[in-house]
C-alpha cells in the first residue's frame, strides 16, 4: 500500500508541468486529507506489533515525497523565470524613449517673478510659520476680538488662540519685532481661509510688503506699486488707479486697480465690463500696529501692501478658473514649461 502510493506520487510529481499542478499533488498526497496523511491517521487501526514499523515507513515516505515536491518546485520556478525572460527580452533595435523634462508650476513662476522685482528694489524676504497664534494673526494687526475677520466662517481654528494664518501680515509683525527701522521687506507664502469656488481656494498664496522709515508717504507707496505692476505685466503704459478702502491695520487704505489686461480697458466678461481689475490692497500702517512693536509712530511711517499670487498668475496667463492651478492636470501644467 505504501509503496504503491509512493510510486504514484513520484511519477505524478516528475510529470507535473507547472506550479499549479505541483501544488495540487502536494495537497493530494500530503495535505490534511491527503493519501499519506490519512494512512498516518489510521495507524491506530493496525495491530500493535505492526504500528511502529508502518509509522516509520510512512514518515520516511512523507519526507521523501516532500523533498521530491520541493526539488520539482525549484525546477519549475526556474523554468518559468527563463520563459518569462524570453518573452520580456529587450529589442535593442527599437528607438529609445525620450525623457520629458519637467517645469516649474505657474504659481512658483509667478512667486519667483514677484520676488525678483522687489529684490531688485532692495527688499529682503522674510518668512514665518503657517500655524499662528491670535496675537500675531489678529491682535497685533489692530483686529479686535469682535471683528468679523475672526469669524469661524473665515478662519481655520485649532483652538481659541491658534489658527492657520489667514494672511502673511503676521510675518511683518515678527520682522518689526526683530529689526529696527529702516526696513524694507516682503513676506510670501501659503495662507488659509474657509472659501472654495472658481476664484477662491481654502489654501492660496499671498505676498505682502512693508517699508518702515522716516519721511515717507502715500505718494511714494503709489509710485512703488505702479512701478511694480508695470514691471510685472511688462507694460510701461499700464493704467493704474487707487480707490479708498478699509483695512484694520492701515489708515488711510486703498485698493489698486489696473486696466484690464484681457480687453485693454474696453470692457469684457473678466472685468465685468468695467475695464478695470482689482489686484492689491495697500495703505499707511496704522499707528496702533507700530505701537504694538514699540516703533514710535510719530517718528516713523509704515507703507504696507498685499496681493494674491493666484490672482496675478490668472491675469498674467489668462487663466479663468483658479482650480486649474491645483488639479495637477499635466496637459495644463505642460504649457508653462
Amino acid at each position: 500500500m505504501i509503496d504503491e502510493i509512493f510510486d504514484r506520487a513520484k511519477k505524478s510529481i516528475t510529470k507535473s508541468r507547472n506550479l499549479k499542478e505541483l501544488d495540487d499533488l502536494r495537497v493530494k498526497f500530503l495535505g490534511k486529507n491527503g493519501e499519506i496523511s490519512n494512512l498516518l491517521k489510521n495507524l491506530n487501526k493496525l495491530p500493535k506489533t505492526k504500528r511502529s514499523e508502518a509509522g516509520k515507513s510512512l514518515n520516511q515516505t512523507k519526507i521523501i515525497v516532500d523533498n521530491l515536491i520541493k526539488e520539482r518546485k525549484k525546477y519549475l520556478e526556474k523554468l518559468e523565470l527563463e520563459n518569462l525572460l524570453l518573452k520580456e527580452s529587450i529589442d535593442i533595435s527599437l528607438p529609445g524613449r525620450n525623457f520629458e523634462i519637467g517645469g516649474l508650476h505657474p504659481i512658483t513662476i509667478t512667486l519667483n517673478r514677484i520676488q525678483s522685482i522687489f529684490e531688485k528694489n532692495n527688499f529682503s524676504v522674510e518668512i514665518g510659520p503657517e500655524i499662528e497664534n491670535d496675537f500675531y494673526n489678529f491682535a497685533a494687526l489692530n483686529i479686535p476680538s469682535h471683528h468679523p475677520a475672526r469669524g469661524m466662517h473665515d478662519t481655520f481654528y485649532f483652538d481659541s488662540k491658534t489658527v492657520l494664518r489667514t494672511h502673511t501680515s503676521p510675518v511683518q509683525i515678527r520682522a518689526m519685532n526683530n529689526n529696527t527701522p529702516p526696513l524694507s521687506i516682503i513676506s510670501l507664502g501659503k495662507v488659509y481661509r474657509c472659501d472654495s469656488d472658481i476664484t477662491h481656494t481654502p489654501m492660496f498664496h499671498q505676498i505682502e510688503g512693508l517699508v518702515v522709515d522716516k519721511n515717507i508717504n502715500f505718494s511714494q507707496l503709489k509710485g512703488l506699486l505702479i512701478d511694480f505692476l508695470r514691471s510685472f505685466f511688462q507694460n510701461n503704459n499700464l493704467a493704474v488707479r487707487f480707490r479708498p478702502s478699509y483695512f484694520p491695520f492701515t489708515e488711510p487704505s486703498a485698493e489698486a486697480d489696473i486696466e484690464c489686461v484681457i480687453c485693454n480697458g474696453d470692457g469684457c466678461r473678466v472685468c465685468k465690463q468695467t475695464g478695470w481689475l482689482e489686484v492689491l490692497g495697500c495703505g499707511i500702517v496704522h499707528p496702533n500696529v507700530l505701537n504694538v512693536v514699540d516703533i514710535d509712530a510719530k517718528e516713523y511711517t509704515g507703507l504696507a501692501f498685499g496681493m494674491g499670487i493666484e490672482r496675478l498668475a490668472m491675469l498674467s496667463y489668462g487663466v479663468d478658473d483658479l482650480r486649474l492651478f491645483f488639479e495637477n492636470d499635466i496637459r495644463f501644467l505642460r504649457q508653462f514649461k
